[in-house]
């Protein structure tokens, strides 16, 4: 379901994969990162996934002019966990809600792995 902002001439509609992409380009230019995994993890084995496929690793909720962000990481060993979902909550929040306009309500980190 496409996010919906309503303008005094119209109502704009964006869609979740716009959305997804934005917040997946958001989330690795933060430290601590090395890439998005693909949402579904089969046996264990987690897919890194290339620049162009970000955004298979973000789930976007939409709620009429609210979103709901679930990105699905994979974080550099070595690195504290906490911090690194703290910067790219508050990356993500920002870069979104500075370029659509739209309020989101809350962003979701899923650590699908480590790597060195």
């Amino acid at each position: 379901m496409p996010a919906k902002m309503r303008t005094d001439i119209g109502e704009i509609y964006l869609s979740d994969d716009v959305l997804a992409s934005l917040a997946g380009l958001a989330a690795t230019e933060c430290y601590g990162i090395v890439g998005m995994a693909s949402r579904s993890a089969k046996d264990g084995i987690v897919e890194l996934l290339k620049r162009e496929n970000l955004s298979k690793g973000v789930k976007v909720t939409s709620d009429g002019d609210e979103i709901i962000i679930d990105l699905y990481i994979i974080v550099e060993f070595g690195t504290k966990i906490s911090v690194i979902a703290d910067n790219i909550i508050s990356k993500v929040k920002y870069t979104l809600e500075s370029l659509t306009g739209l309020k989101v309500r809350k962003v979701n980190i899923n650590v699908q792995g480590v790597r060195v």
